[in-house]
């Protein structure tokens, strides 16, 4: 049973905890943690999306952030950060080769296998920057099916758009331009 820390709105743990299946069903605010595997070619900035598996209980099959997850009770968001990324793409990063970026709410009721999902999160931030080579990634099978390079930008319009291949969280995206700056 996946048990998370019930948090304020900005993220900080009020004492109780949630099962996962009871903090969806209900909206119930809970912490998870997003990185972004970022690189630059022929200077424009790129980001690493993952595409999500078919059984995933939310987006299946879209394109997401590199790698997110959520934060188990009793865990910090930088340690949650750096098990999501050796888990979902097996990259072992360090503290200091994560960055962190910023936090966002996010928060949507959408049906996903005939079932109504409630999220209600504050998502902490980070990026990667060190280089990543798709073919020697090793991805977790069972929560994604592939990972691709996608033009940041490209991919930002394509989301404010609300195109259907992409589930990017607009405040994640958005928390990556500024962070990016002039860079992208």
């Amino acid at each position: 049973m996946e048990l998370f820390d019930i948090c304020d709105e900005n993220g900080i743990p009020t004492g109780k905890t949630v099962e996962r299946s009871r903090a969806h069903r209900e909206g119930i605010r809970h912490r998870t943690a997003h990185i972004w595997v970022i690189r630059t070619v022929e200077g424009r900035g790129q980001v690493l999306l993952q595409k999500r598996s078919q059984n995933k209980d939310s987006f299946p099959g879209q394109y997401d952030t590199s790698s997110a997850g959520h934060i188990q009770a009793g865990d910090e968001p930088l340690a949650s950060a750096q098990r999501e990324l050796l888990e979902e793409l097996g990259i072992e990063a360090s503290e200091d080769q994560l960055i962190f970026i910023g936090n966002f709410r996010n928060q949507y009721e959408e049906e996903f296998h005939g079932s109504i999902f409630k999220d209600n999160e504050v998502s902490f931030v980070y990026v990667y920057d060190d280089p990543v080579e798709i073919e020697e990634l090793n991805i977790q099978e069972e929560e994604l099916e592939c990972v691709e390079w996608f033009d940041l930008e490209t991919t930002y319009q394509e989301c404010k758009n609300r195109n259907e291949k992409f589930c990017v969280p607009m405040g994640s995206l958005e928390l990556l331009r500024e962070y990016l700056g002039s860079w992208i």
